[in-house]
């Protein structure tokens, strides 16, 4: 298998293992080896699966406001763990491509592998869930149809998409492309950055 068909299987095996309890308080019990890839890969869906859920939650207008906020919160701090793992994600590549010498004319792509990953993380659950409902037996035949047709585009979607990393990961390992990370400098955890946070504790 190549890489993104090993990726895509480690996202699904997440998503399924979350939906067996449908919890976003579940702990993940991560089968994978430690420090190996695949864990990776295991931990960053995971991550994405509860926070799709937790997305979820939040919409229901009848939510309470101090459970919305802590919510709230709780997604912020999901996202920037969410960042974190798809940086050290791309460290790793970094550390597999470093004895790569580039071609003088080597290109420097738009995104790194890390981030295109990232979307096919999030691509694997779009999949989950509009599949769901393309199926679901107590939505009416017109919701269902409209629902295949977005599936059928979305499975388009991941196999371009897995086309785009593999031709993206063949390309650093002969040179063509320049293997090169940009961190994402979040700004609005940082209680030095944020001037709602720090301007709090110069009062």
């Amino acid at each position: 298998m190549n890489f993104t068909e090993i990726a895509w299987n480690i996202f699904n095996q997440s998503i399924e293992d979350y939906h067996v309890h449908d919890n976003v308080n579940t702990l993940i019990n991560n089968p994978y080896e430690k420090d190996s890839l695949e864990r990776i890969l295991y931990a960053k869906n995971w991550i994405d699966t509860v926070q799709w859920h937790l997305e979820d939650i939040i919409r229901d207008e009848n939510i309470n406001p101090t459970e919305a906020l802590q919510l709230k919160r709780t997604i912020d701090q999901s996202n920037q763990k969410r960042t974190d793992l798809v940086e050290f994600i791309d460290s790793w590549f970094l550390k597999k491509y470093e004895s790569i010498i580039p071609e003088s004319d080597a290109k420097i792509n738009t995104e790194t592998p890390a981030w295109a990953v990232d979307r096919l993380s999030i691509l694997a659950l779009k999949i989950y869930h509009m599949s769901l409902e393309a199926n679901r037996e107590s939505a009416s035949e017109e919701h269902r149809l409209n629902c295949q047709e977005k599936l059928n585009v979305l499975l388009m979607q991941k196999e371009d998409l897995s086309t785009s990393i593999n031709q993206l990961l063949t390309d650093i390992e002969n040179g063509n492309v320049k293997m090169k990370v940009y961190k994402q400098m979040k700004m609005y955890n940082d209680e030095s950055l944020n001037p709602i946070l720090y301007q709090k504790g110069q009062k």
